[in-house]
């Protein structure tokens, strides 16, 4: 009887271990718009992977290899920080294309558990996203995805790389783009 009640407690300890220390969590953002404007008004807006023009958070956009897999665009932010993503899939007939982010500039640096930590211009990592129309007739509903991680990989994140963080810059970022394009192609 001893033996099962110390491999039971011994378990449960092991148990109890493993469930409160984890990582972190991957996250999923989904914004959608409906524009009153044909697809390919709206598409004709935002196909080309070079200019992110439409979007009011981006100053300025360099681009290398076009709407190629493959290409790399830089956006630099109003606030003067950079973002590097590469194109993974264009495709112009269905009007789609998705990216992921490959290098941000860092927006500040702060001090967490005795360290110092660089903070990411969008508080992420391993961010991916896609971004699809479909033709509503003679409306387009717009539809962005992303999915990524807390800037923080390790346990317990300081309040600027936490889920809260992350899960806020990116619905900002998609609400933010999908209303001014909304704007833009209903001119």
């Amino acid at each position: 009887m001893k033996k099962i009640t110390l491999f039971v407690s011994v378990l449960l300890f092991f148990f109890t271990a493993i469930a409160s220390a984890h990582g972190p969590v991957r996250q999923k953002a989904e914004e959608k718009i409906t524009i009153n404007a044909p697809a390919e008004k709206v598409w004709a807006i935002i196909k080309d992977f070079g200019d992110m023009s439409w979007h009011p958070s981006i100053a300025n956009t360099t681009v290398q290899g076009g709407n190629e897999k493959g290409a790399t665009r830089v956006l630099s932010l109003n606030d003067g920080s950079t973002i590097t993503e590469e194109l993974k899939k264009h495709d112009d007939k269905k009007m789609t294309y998705a990216y992921k982010i490959t290098e941000m500039s860092t927006a500040k640096t702060i001090t967490h558990a005795g360290a110092e930590e660089k903070v990411p211009a969008l508080p992420v990592n391993d961010y991916a996203a896609s971004i699809e129309l479909a033709d509503k007739g003679g409306k387009t509903e717009v539809i962005w995805k992303a999915g990524y991680y807390r800037a923080y990989m390790n346990n317990n994140p300081p309040e600027e790389m936490n889920e809260t963080a992350a899960n806020t810059a990116i619905k900002a970022v998609l609400e933010t783009g999908l209303l001014n394009l909304k704007t833009l192609a209903e001119k």
